[in-house]
């Protein structure tokens, strides 16, 4: 059962204040908003450099949960010795005393999630540390100027990705991130989007269920680095689902299951007009072969769940 169904189910809790220094239209920001709607005020948040990080520049914060600011590539690290000081204290204390009974959450972008933490991360999820790891990808290091990351998907432009004569910007596959939790038998892995928002507030209630590492993936959008428009946030994200480029999914134990299946994709290139950082695509010449490419890729894997889906 969906604990949340529609706009009035929403908590009016509020965890982050206005007013911090992310630029408008960031998606962190609202994925930041609602995740701790759902988790409440007894949560820990680690954060690591990256594009989050500026929400609390010292001495204001924009989070109204206890934070902890962990360097970049020890994000899981820190969350490590906070849940064991927590697990300690409740020895001590008791289940039931508040001050102990905390969630820890690791809250990073794509490059602490992909890439730089990986290392301390595979280390967390193999020990079964009990927490949830929630990163907001906007497929690029957003906050040192929009560089390749593990995460940027094929053909995007980047300042270290450029399309310059023959090149089509990053020529690398995106890292399936999810697939890589997977693989580690982590109790629960799933995908989300701010633009359904019922299903990620749904998914953050249902992951309370598991003990052990739990991972969330959320499309950020990025107005600056993908050079779209601060008010589209919202539609450019449901874009991303609705043209399948973006599937929204969940695995418990491993056994996957998507929770929106879109019966008929919106071409590939309704999304990826709305970003300069694929405008190469389109200007000066149309780039046929490219648009193909990602329009194909994006059809082989619904065509495998569609398959698995009339063989349910």
């Amino acid at each position: 059962m969906s604990r949340y169904r529609g706009v009035k189910d929403i908590p009016e809790e509020e965890y982050v204040a206005p007013g911090s220094a992310l630029c408008a239209g960031c998606g962190a920001e609202i994925i930041a908003r609602h995740m701790l709607k759902v988790l409440g005020r007894d949560t820990i948040m680690v954060n690591v450099p990256g594009c989050y990080a500026i929400s609390t520049l010292f001495p204001y914060t924009a989070v109204k949960v206890p934070y902890v600011f962990a360097v970049f590539g020890s994000g899981a690290a820190v969350a490590q010795g906070i849940r064991d000081g927590l697990d300690i204290l409740r020895e001590k204390r008791g289940v039931n005393n508040d001050r102990v009974n905390y969630k820890v959450v690791v809250y990073v972008g794509d490059g602490a999630a992909y890439d730089i933490g990986f290392q301390s991360t595979s280390a967390a999820i193999h020990r079964n540390l009990d927490f949830y790891f929630v990163c907001y990808d906007n497929e690029a290091y957003g906050n040192t100027g929009f560089q390749l990351s593990g995460a940027t998907p094929y053909a995007s432009m980047t300042s270290t990705s450029p399309p310059l004569g023959d090149s089509v910007g990053n020529e690398y596959g995106k890292k399936d991130i999810f697939e890589i939790w997977r693989a580690h038998r982590a109790p629960y892995v799933a995908t989300i989007s701010v633009s359904h928002v019922t299903d990620m507030l749904n998914k953050f209630e249902k992951a309370k269920e598991f003990r052990g590492p739990k991972l969330f993936v959320a499309l950020s959008i990025c107005p600056t680095g993908w050079g779209a428009s601060q008010e589209d946030t919202v539609r450019i994200a449901r874009l991303a689902v609705e043209t399948g480029m973006w599937p929204l999914k969940e695995a418990v134990y491993g056994e996957v299951k998507h929770t929106f299946i879109p019966r008929r994709l919106k071409p590939v290139e309704e999304y990826l007009k709305t970003q300069r950082r694929f405008r190469h695509l389109f200007k000066p010449v149309r780039r046929d072969e490219e648009i193909s490419r990602i329009q194909r890729e994006v059809e082989e894997y619904w065509r495998r769940v569609w398959e698995k889906e009339l063989n349910r």
